[in-house]
Parts: C-alpha cells; structure tokens; sequence
C-alpha cells in the first residue's frame, strides 16, 4: 500500500508540473538492444542506455545525422547492467534498481526518476532554431540550481542564462558571468545531475525565462545528456565522477606552500627568494617560473620555450640547487607560438599548428605579439608540445607544469584544428592539454605523479590531474568574497582542486590585512599558492614583519595539517568528494544552507568561516545541527544548528572541529621532504553526546601514482566508544601488500576531559586542568590494534 501510495504521488505530481512536449514529434517503436533501448520517432532515434542504477544517458539522432559516439568527458564504460522494459498502453518503462525512465507515446514524453522520486523531464526535448540545437526539459518551480562551471553568481545559478565558452575574466571581484571554466553541467537540489556530452560552444540556460525550463543551445554536435542520482551529495557528486573520471592522488608536496609571482626575472632573483624563505624558517615545497624564464621581455619571446641565457645562466644547476633544499621547480607554459619566438621555423616546418582556410599556419595579433596556436588534437603538434615536457622533467628535472592562457586566450572561431573549428574544441583545449601531459607521464614517467596547474577544462579534466585556478581575480575584498562560491561550485562538478591565486592577482593593492586574511583562508582550500602581479609582493617574507609573522603563522598551521589534508586527497581520489564542501552537503533539510557560501565544510571535520570583509570585528558563523563545534584554537564548545556572532581575531579566522573529530597533526617541518607519521599528534575532540566515532589517516610515500591500487599505502584507523562514563579509543593499522610498516608514537591528545579520569589502562597519562585536555602515549609497534580505556 505504501508503494502504491507513492506512486500515486508521483504521477500526480508528474502531471502537475509537466507542460506538454513537442506535439509534432510522433512515436513509431522500440527495440531492446544488450546495453541499451532505441525509441524511433517521426523525426529521429532515441539511444537510452543505462551505465549504472544512478546514471542513465540519453542520445537523439536526428534523421540523416550519424551518431557520434565519441564523448571528450566521459570515461566510464556502459558494461551491461541489469534493467527491465516493460509496456503498457500509452507508457514504456526502462527500470533499473535505481533510476526509471518513462517514455509516454502520446504526446511523446520522456521523464526520469529515482527510487519512485520525479526527477526531470524533456519539455520539448530536441527541436532546432535558426542558430542552434537545442534541448529543452521542464524543471520544477522551487528547486535550487548550480553547475555550469566556474562562477561568481551566487550558490544558487537559478535564473541565468550561462554561455559555455571558457574565457578568462581579468580582474574580476564580486560578479563574473563568464569564466575560465565553463561546464556543462547542472546539479539541482534534488539531487540530481544532468551533464551535456557536448564540447561546442554553447549556451545553459538554467531558467532565465522565468517558466520552470532548463535548455541546452548549441552550435553543433552531440544531443546526448547522461541524467545522474544519488541518495546523498557526496553519493551524487561520486556518480558523476565515476562517469566522467576520478582525480589522481597528486603528489604530496603539491599540498605545501608555493612561491609564485608574476614573475621572476632570473637565476639569481629565483635563488634569492628561496634562500629568504629559508632565513625566515617560513616552510615552501615548489617556486613557479612565469614567463621571463624564456625571456627578458613580456612581449615577443612567448613560443621560446628555451631558459633565456641571460637570465638564467646555468637553469639544471639552479633546479638541482633548489630541489637539495626540498623546493620543486615548476614552469609555465603557453600554447601560444609567436612569428618572433625561436620556435616559429620549425613550428611550420612541422605542420604543428591551427590553419587558416588555405591550409596554412593561422596568424594572429593578441596581446603577447603576432602568433600562431599549437593544434594539440594533431598527432604531431600533440607528439611536438609534449616532447618539450620531456625534455625538461627528464634532462633538467623539472618537476610541475603550469598551462596558462589555455582557453585558449584568442582563438579566432575560423581558425581550423585537425578535428574541427577552433568553436567546436575551444572548451575542450585546456581539457586535452592536461590530457596529452597526463599521458605522457603515464608512459614516460610512471613512478612520477604530474602536477598539472592549467586555467582552462572541461568536464572530466580532473581524469588527468588537472588543478584548476579561479584565474585573474582582482587584489580586492570583492575578489576574495567569491572565491568560496566559485570552489564549493568547481568541487561539486568534480574539480576538488579548484583553488585562488592567495592575496589576489590583478592590481597594485597593499592591503596587509586582506592580504592576511587571504592567506588564512588559503590553509582550508586546496592548494596553497599566493601569486600576484609583481608591483607588490606575493611572497610573505618581502612583505613587512607583522604581516610576515601572520603569514608564516598561517602556513606552519597548513603544513601542521598534512595528514589530515592528504587523506582529504585520498578521499577525493577514491570517491571525488571535494575537499571544500557546501554546509548543504551536511543538512539537505535545511534549504537555507543551499545558497550559503560564507562558511563550509573542510573535509568532514572542519568547519570554516573566512573572513572577507576589511576592519570586521566579528561576524555571524552557522552551526550546522545534530553536532557540537569546539573552537579549534580555544576549545570553546558552540551547539549545532545555530546561528551565532563570533569575535574575530587577528591570528586566524573562525575554524571549528565537529564533536567526536580525530584530528592528526605533525611538529613543524620546512617542506614535505621532512614528512613522515613516525611521531605525530592525534588531537580526539571528546563529546559526551558522541557515542561513537571514526576515523582515518591515509599515508604512502606521496609519488607514487595509484599507491593505493599497487598496495603500497598504511591506513590508520580511529574510533571512539563512548557509554556509562567509559572511553575506549582504538587505533588500528591496515597495510597494503606492499608496504613497509614503521613503528610510530602517537601523542593521543583528549580535549574536553573537564575531570582528571579515574583511570586509563595500561598507558601513562597527563591531566591538564587549565586546558582540559588528557594526553596519552601510544607506541604502535606493529600494524595491530591498540585500545586506550579510559574510566572517567
């Protein structure tokens, strides 16, 4: 009866919400093939094919068109999964377990649901306009949308009309309705996803007519959408990358602190400010290379892609220098070849760049100088553009890519690549230029994992390592107030590592406090990476001594934090949760949190309010409910599921840990080389209404790409008991097959013990009354179990 009831439901509420189709599209039959179902029409065939209970994808072929099969997203293969057909009168149902898909034959319809939960449905589903394709659904009137890529917008994208071209904005604050990643992609607060399988220029129209429809216009390509579900968001953020690919583990020092600006002018500049961070004991893992690496000038040398002499005399001495002081050398790279550069003969003479209609190199004027565009989607400029990434990982020992301008920045649409116009591959550029990096490293460097920093993707570029950035933003408190919207977005769809330019990029600004209040944001985002213009320094040890001290504060807290933030890492590899997560994520019930983007979730157990507003003596924080949030700097206990004003404090800003929280954190160290888990702290946030509690800590060497697949990995495992005034901590070691266990000391630190405990078996104890906290020595031995009992 239950059941009944609930389909009733349903289709009461399918036909309530749903506006006719297209009226003159006419079903004709259905045939049942192994992985999928056809639908013949009037005007074309339905492809409907399952690829799990959670993702469904839907294809039209229009009469007289071939269907491409070829999708630049999705990686995924639609192995055979079990799904039933059935027909009744006016109605043909494609179930799985989990996702059904309703065809109505008159007038033709198709709609979705999850587990007897509507989801959506085509409106007028494929029709054609003067200028482009489209296809049309109906949504329904009050659910919240996002996706689309990187934006500044709000969380909710509901009313926007999104064109899909990636495009960098300069100088960008508070609002930017095109950006340097443009997805198309839609995520509803129904928890529901629906992806385009297309890469052409395009345009997502997420209801800007105000009539409950969702529309998908494009120039040309593929019709085909995949509809994704989940009973959770972190369920539905992981179908969606099991279709479209999860993120490599990347290497462990790419979660330290990078010294990066625009630019450094040489050899000896480079060396110098390394050498400072080192006087200043202000921990770095890698310095980044702008363009004067290949030349003196900004203008006329892009396309060189050799150390200009001058500037860098001896560049194989100063990157071994730097790596036996633990630092990383990273270059940038363009895609971009000048007529002026030393590369432009052989560029032509080896056919490896865009054509003209003539069939000759395409040149242009942009702001760098005359050019001609790499074409990565011809075997030989992708063979030729790769061979330059050999050459200086193997022979100079370069250690990370940074791929800019790779939108690319001017790309004429008459402009013709090997596959197609420079309008049809345009989004997907920076997409296949990680790939053919990727892949290269794949075959030429298998024990190394890349780091690939690019400012252009598509959906799925998290598949080939690909770290986003939020491009040029502007050195501003408007810039910093989007930068947690256009992350939480950016990790939702997929790309956990979107990160800023810490400090701001674009304009002259000192502004010590913004810039201090930047850099403490940047410990709870992805990458730690300040960068800016070069008329005022990004680098905290060129900035004055209070400013400086802030700063080295805030980086030591980051590196403090590795082992937390690595299994962040591990954790997005193995189920492409974002490592920056909406409160939504937390609460689904509460639909307030679906549009705030002003605190958020740093894995499960940090709760994060930056500061993004000048001379703000507090401000209002959310607790999210079913919880209790200590103070991670005073231990101070706050309930869930209230809204509460906080003072702020100079040092740092507001940052809670969840009751119940294991929290691993190491003694200072000056780079990942120096890290290991041979002694660290397990700081364990007690909560008397947490009856139990667990955890992990996931370790291997931090290159090694699939570690974790090849066995050569530890986890330890947390867990806490509490019942009757009792504690009992576990902590257990699982080992791959192929690793080698190290005996560790672990430093149990307690908070929230108010009494000196009555008893804790078989270890040695300190009770601090002034802080509350209980410490405990354990000594791991061997990977087994160990249990602290606590009587208190």
């Amino acid at each position: 009866m239950k059941l009944f009831k609930l389909q009733l439901l349903f289709f009461v509420l399918l036909g309530t919400i749903l506006n006719a189709q297209n009226l003159d599209r006419i079903y004709q039959s259905i045939s049942t093939e192994n992985t999928h179902i056809e639908i013949k029409t009037n005007d074309g065939l339905y492809q409907i094919k399952p690829y799990s209970a959670e993702i469904i994808e839907t294809s039209f072929i229009p009469n007289g068109k071939v269907f491409n099969v070829n999708s630049h997203a999705v990686v995924l293969k639609p192995n055979k999964v079990k799904f039933k057909v059935s027909e009744s009168g006016n109605e043909i149902k494609l179930s799985t377990s989990g996702i059904t898909v309703i065809i109505t034959k008159k007038p033709f319809q198709i709609s979705y649901s999850y587990k007897n939960k509507f989801l959506i449905s085509e409106r007028k589903g494929y029709i054609k306009n003067e200028d482009n394709e489209v296809l049309d659904f109906n949504l329904t009137p009050k659910e919240i949308l996002f996706g689309g890529g990187a934006r500044a917008l709000g969380m909710n994208r509901r009313g926007n009309r999104l064109k899909l071209y990636n495009r960098a904005h300069y100088g960008y604050e508070t609002r930017s309705e095109l950006m340097n990643y443009t997805l198309p992609l839609m995520y509803s607060s129904n928890l529901y996803a629906i992806h385009f399988d297309n890469a052409p220029i395009a345009y997502l129209d997420l209801d800007s007519k105000k009539d409950n429809s969702l529309q998908y216009e494009t120039i040309s390509g593929r019709k085909t959408y995949q509809v994704i579900a989940g009973d959770t968001w972190k369920d539905l953020v992981n179908h969606y990358t099991t279709l479209t690919g999860k993120q490599p583990l990347i290497p462990r020092w790419a979660l330290g602190n990078f010294s990066s600006r625009f630019g450094y002018h040489s050899q000896e500049e480079t060396i110098n400010t390394i050498n400072k961070f080192k006087e200043e004991e202000i921990p770095v893992d890698a310095i980044i290379l702008d363009l004067y690496w290949f030349g003196k000038e900004m203008k006329g040398t892009m396309g060189n892609f050799e150390f200009h002499k001058d500037s860098f005399p001896n560049p194989k001495k100063m990157i071994a220098d730097l790596k036996e002081k633990g630092v990383k050398t990273i270059l940038v790279t363009e895609p971009f070849i000048l007529t002026t550069s030393k590369k432009w003969k052989e560029a032509v003479e080896k056919n490896i760049l865009g054509l003209n209609h003539k069939g000759e190199p395409y040149k242009y004027d942009f702001y760098f100088g005359n050019t001609g565009l790499i074409d990565i989607f011809k075997s030989e400029g992708k063979q030729w553009f790769w061979n330059i990434y050999k050459n200086y990982t193997k022979n100079y020992g370069v250690a990370g890519w940074w791929g800019d301008l790779g939108e690319p920045e001017v790309h004429p649409s008459d402009l013709i690549h090997a596959t197609g116009t420079a309008d049809e591959v345009h989004n997907i550029y920076g997409h296949n230029w990680a790939k053919l990096i990727f892949e290269g490293y794949q075959k030429e460097f298998p024990s190394q994992r890349p780091f690939i920093l690019m400012r252009a993707g598509y959906s799925g570029s998290q598949h080939y390592g690909l770290i986003p950035w939020s491009g040029d933003v502007n050195r501003s408190w408007g810039g910093l107030q989007s930068q947690v919207e256009i992350a939480l977005q950016m990790g939702m769809q997929g790309l956990g590592y979107m990160h800023s330019d810490l400090g701001g990029f674009a304009g002259a600004n000192l502004d010590n406090e913004l810039y201090t209040r930047w850099l403490q944001y940047g410990v709870f985002q992805p990458i730690y990476r300040p960068h800016a213009q070069e008329e005022v320094p990004s680098e905290p040890v060129f900035r004055d001594s209070k400013t400086m001290a802030l700063a080295k504060k805030s980086i030591e807290l980051r590196y403090a934090l590795l082992p937390y933030n690595y299994t962040l890492a591990f954790e997005n590899n193995q189920k492409g949760t974002p490592l920056m997560r909406p409160l939504f994520f937390e609460n689904t019930s509460n639909k307030e949190l679906f549009t705030n983007d002003k605190t958020y979730l740093w894995g499960n157990n940090f709760l994060v309010s930056p500061v993004v507003k000048q001379g703000l003596k507090e401000q209002e924080v959310y607790f999210p409910s079913n919880t209790n949030w200590y103070n991670f700097y005073t231990d101070e206990k706050i309930e869930g599921g209230k809204t509460i004003t906080v003072k702020l404090v100079e040092e740092s800003i507001p940052t809670y840990v969840r009751g119940g929280a294991f929290i691993p954190i190491i003694q200072p160290i000056q780079n990942t080389t120096q890290y290991n888990l041979n002694s660290f702290d397990l700081h364990f946030y007690f909560d008397e209404t947490v009856e139990k509690s667990e955890d992990i800590l996931y370790n291997d060497d931090g290159e090694t790409p699939n570690a974790f697949e090849k066995g050569l990995y530890e986890i330890i495992d947390f867990e806490s008991d509490y019942k009757n005034n009792k504690l009992c901590v576990e902590i257990e070691t699982e080992l791959g097959e192929n690793y080698q266990f190290s005996k560790k000391e672990i430093n149990l630190i307690i908070h929230n013990i108010i009494k000196k405990p009555k008893k804790v078996r078989g270890n040695n104890f300190t009770w601090n009354k002034a802080t509350n906290t209980l410490k405990v020595k354990v000594l791991l031995l061997k990977p087994t179990s160990k249990k602290i009992k606590i009587k208190l």
